[in-house]
């Protein structure tokens, strides 16, 4: 522990620790004839068992969500889904995370922050309120910072272009399609919908079952009027004789 290690996390930090102390188990320290593995083997044969249930090392504190809903422990404050605004939730507070239930349902998760007077907002946790006022979707003090990858600003541009007010909505529930998904795989469908020309939450929606459930795509253009169409004309014989001219 000297110098003071720096890690960018506790998990990394906890397997550097572990590494460390499996790599001095063939030393000896002075005074004793046996390795330090061989000691600690002789030491584990005395230890008492495991309790059943794993001890739970954390801090528990039943609180209620604020209206903005935010949970506050010691002087900081956690975001939780919307829903479970003014709800009675427990925290649950580990060294390096927090832990948010209500009831029985784990409802969010954050790292633990130790500075003072602090935020910590999960984006997610506040789509189902933008969509229903997309207009706040740039000003959103949740959303600001939240990194997305380039062809989420690509689809967004498209659909408020295409459609309007009524993109910016459209673009807030492909946003939503992150609650239950990984954001690469909402990636991905991104993308196939924006190779295919289909600009839109139902076409994103479902290439992302589809790539899911490994089936091939099935989508109907007549149901995204807002789409350019190209206009064909039928062909008469004499624009044929056009080409005898050029020959």
């Amino acid at each position: 522990m000297v110098p003071i290690p720096n890690f960018p996390s506790y998990a990394a930090f906890n397997a550097h620790l572990e590494e460390r102390c499996t790599n001095r188990q063939t030393e000896k320290l002075r005074g004793h004839k046996d390795t330090i593995g061989e000691r600690m083997k002789r030491d584990r044969s005395a230890f008492m068992a495991f309790p059943l249930t794993p001890y739970d090392a954390c801090m528990k504190l039943a609180t209620r969500v604020s209206s903005l809903s935010l949970v506050r422990h010691k002087t900081n404050d956690y975001s939780v889904p919307v829903a479970y605004g003014h709800r009675e939730v427990l925290v649950k507070a580990y060294v390096d995370r927090l832990e948010i239930y209500c009831g029985s349902e784990h409802i969010a998760g954050h790292d633990r922050s130790y500075e003072k007077n602090d935020f910590v907002f999960d984006p997610l946790h506040y789509l189902a309120l933008i969509e229903q006022k997309p207009n706040s979707l740039d000003q959103a003090r949740p959303l600001q910072g939240w990194a997305l990858p380039e062809v989420f600003t690509t689809l967004r541009r498209l659909l408020e272009a295409r459609m309007g007010s009524k993109g910016k909505r459209e673009y807030v529930q492909v946003l939503r399609l992150m609650e239950t998904f990984s954001t690469s795989e909402v990636e991905t469908a991104a993308k196939d919908a924006l190779r295919l020309g289909a600009i839109g939450f139902d076409a994103v929606k479902h290439l992302l079952l589809c790539r899911i459930e490994q089936k091939p795509p099935r989508l109907n253009l007549d149901i995204y009027p807002y789409l350019p169409r190209a206009q064909v004309k039928t062909t008469s014989a004499s624009a044929y004789l056009s080409l005898l001219e050029v020959a």
